[in-house]
């Protein structure tokens, strides 16, 4: 599980302006919010980037 839908609504983002700002198509944050994609390690950087949080908070569980 992981927070990425969570924060894009928190930024007031559509799953289309998050793809495109981070270089991906819309079905790809699609599946990465559903947990059936394992995104890369950059994509999972530049998602965080974009949202304005960190890998820790964004993937990562407490």
């Amino acid at each position: 599980m992981n927070r990425v839908k969570e924060y894009r609504l928190k930024q007031g983002l559509s799953q289309l302006k998050l793809a495109t700002a981070v270089g991906v198509a819309r079905q790809t944050i699609n599946l990465i919010e559903n947990d059936k994609y394992n995104p890369s390690l950059k994509l999972c950087i530049g998602l965080a980037h974009a949202l304005g949080t960190d890998l820790n908070t964004l993937f990562w569980l407490e």
